[in-house]
């Protein structure tokens, strides 16, 4: 027995809806500008305070959930970079999917694509922040205290920058 033509109208309703949405979602995270990363589904809109000039870029780093591979070589799922514009920054950066990550963020403001470090502790010359703004006042912060959870897309977040 075949369902009448309306029920079948309505059940594809919300199909269409759904495929409309995720279009939709999509292509607003392809014309944002200033985006960063492996394009996907799922980003944070981010925003870096206490830029003190336009030079250079903006390197935001990703790194999953796992406490080892913080701040560790080659330990980042990538690294995205935007110009950089003082005295704020507005960017999004694409995530892989929905869940917990740690953003680090350096202001290489000679576009060298590293982040320069002074004396034998190596100590940043320039802006550096991290999710949740934890202190940095002695040492780098915790892995526990940068876990940010990005639990959707379009979510945002802001990081104030620390000079030395």
């Amino acid at each position: 027995m075949t369902k009448p033509r309306r029920w079948r109208a309505a059940a594809a309703i919300p199909v269409a809806i759904v495929a409309a949405l995720t279009a939709w979602g999509s292509s607003a995270a392809a014309a944002t500008p200033n985006c960063a990363g492996p394009a996907s589904d799922t980003w944070i809109n981010i925003t870096i305070d206490g830029v003190r000039n336009g030079n250079g870029l903006m390197a935001v780093t990703l790194y999953a959930d796992e406490p080892r591979k913080f701040l560790a070589k080659k330990g980042s799922l990538y690294v995205g970079r935007v110009d950089a514009t003082a005295p704020e920054t507005r960017m999004c950066l694409f995530v892989p999917k929905p869940g917990i990550y740690a953003i680090a963020v350096y202001h290489d403001e000679d576009a060298s694509g590293r982040i320069n470090r002074s004396g034998m502790l190596g100590l940043p010359e320039e802006g550096f922040g991290f999710s949740n703004n934890p202190p940095t006042v002695a040492s780098i912060p915790s892995f526990r205290s940068v876990r940010l959870h990005i639990a959707k897309t379009g979510l945002s977040t802001r990081i104030s920058l620390r000079y030395p």
